[in-house]
């Protein structure tokens, strides 16, 4: 059973996987190309992307509610209930959307109270202005994605990503070095640049979604466009519990990288370094997360839990296969990956010791990746959440904070208290999954 689901399994999670490392480019691709303007220019672009995701984390997590809701009714063939929750997570959207945007320009304004370095916040706080305004559109195109992945239609979703990539990295290259005419902006220009490619994801995604529904009964044009307060809350309650989790992991991340700031420049650039790349390979088990919330979802859909169980337990075995290759190149390749990003001494030296933590905690931060998405396809979105809040908050960074500043450990000491509350998650949620996926039972209908 498990190699009849293997097939299906890869052809969702491959381009959900590629969309997921697009999505992580993006911010590699940002750090690369403002290297050159110097340590300080890396590490306040890797402040202000966690700054940013630390905050609208939440909102974007809100719409998780949207693939159990979506892909639960597709499996039971209810065409017209996949339209309206897409609607229904429009309307969430703007409802969550509009108020995070003035909690970041909030946020710039306090960063003079953080005690970062002068010479990063110079970068940060005009970076941090733009991207802000990057949320609108970034909510939509994460409204679209999660109904069209629901529905299996993720190879728009890969192309999309992939266009948007080339289009940052085009408008990096202009607008960071004034090439083509441009005006040379610097470390601005970079987050103009990330503006631009999240409106054209939101815009594609959209057009493929009017010329998918055009010849399908019934028609998204048919759906009531009515805000629904009953759908809504709905959408919310299982939302909550899966953007309060996903909220809880950046969350954790931010806050270290605010406490690496702390430490020295050097040490917040080799951590950004570090982190794009531990982001890099979380995308994987990510993706494949996304796959199993899908596949679940599908297969409780139509009542039979025992496919349940096998896209599920697929699903983790693909991720431990692949974040087990990923820390192996981690232990034997750790200076030539922070060496691409970076030609400064102590950033890279600082960088190798933080990947060696890093493959340390790989197949851990896979299998709990990869689980949550298992169980957010049962509509069980509330376990991550609590086990984030315990291993992450009560355990992982408190320790992390005693290992660095207490013990002198500096930023590596941080990394492994990040890694103690990685490796607490992932052995939790597994278990879970393994009792749950004994007994599965479909999920009431609402």
């Amino acid at each position: 059973m498990l190699r009849r689901e293997l097939r299906p399994m890869l052809a969702l999670a491959a381009p959900v996987v590629i969309a997921e490392v697009g999505w992580i480019t993006m911010g590699i691709v940002d750090t690369l190309m403002v290297g050159r303007l110097g340590a300080s220019a890396i590490a306040a672009v890797g402040l202000s992307g966690m700054l940013f995701f630390g905050v609208t984390v939440f909102a974007l997590g809100l719409l998780l509610g949207l693939d159990p809701l979506v892909a639960q009714a597709f499996g039971a063939r209810r065409l017209d209930e996949c339209h309206r929750w897409l609607v229904d997570g429009l309307w969430l959207s703007l409802i969550v959307g509009v108020p995070s945007i003035a909690v970041v320009l909030l946020l710039r304004r306090s960063l003079g109270r953080w005690g970062f370095p002068a010479e990063v916040l110079s970068f940060t706080r005009p970076y941090l202005a733009i991207l802000a305004w990057s949320l609108a559109p970034l909510m939509f195109y994460a409204a679209f994605r999660r109904y069209l992945q629901a529905m299996a239609i993720v190879r728009p979703v890969t192309i999309t990503l992939i266009a948007a990539n080339v289009v940052n990295a085009l408008g990096n290259w202009m607008l960071i070095f004034g090439h083509l005419g441009a005006p040379a902006m610097g470390v601005r220009g970079s987050a103009y640049s990330t503006l631009v490619a999240r409106i054209f994801m939101a815009v594609a995604l959209f057009a493929v979604i009017l010329r998918h529904e055009s010849h399908m009964r019934p028609r998204l044009r048919d759906t009531p466009m009515r805000f629904d307060p009953a759908r809504l809350r709905t959408l919310f309650e299982l939302g909550f519990p899966a953007a309060g989790q996903i909220a809880l992991e950046v969350g954790v991340f931010a806050a270290a990288t605010a406490l690496a700031g702390r430490v020295s420049a050097a040490a917040l650039a080799a951590h950004q370094i570090a982190l794009n790349m531990a982001g890099l390979t979380f995308m994987v088990p990510y993706g494949l997360a996304s796959a199993a919330s899908v596949r679940v979802g599908h297969a409780v859909g139509r009542q039979d839990r025992h496919a349940a169980s096998i896209a599920g337990w697929t699903a983790i075995m693909l991720g431990v296969a692949f974040m087990s290759t990923a820390a192996i190149v981690f232990l034997t390749a750790p200076a030539f990956l922070i060496s691409l990003f970076t030609a400064d001494a102590a950033v890279i030296g600082i960088g190798v010791s933080l990947l060696f933590v890093a493959a340390v905690f790989q197949v851990f931060d896979g299998v709990q990746g990869v689980t949550t998405g298992a169980l957010r396809g049962l509509g069980d979105t509330r376990t991550a959440m609590y086990w984030s809040l315990g291993g992450h908050w009560l355990v992982g960074l408190p320790f992390g904070y005693y290992l660095c500043f207490r013990l002198g450990r500096g930023v590596v000491g941080l990394w492994w208290g990040l890694s103690t509350g990685l490796i607490i998650c992932g052995i939790a949620l597994i278990v879970t999954w393994r009792r749950r996926s004994r007994g599965l039972a479909p999920v009431p209908e609402r």
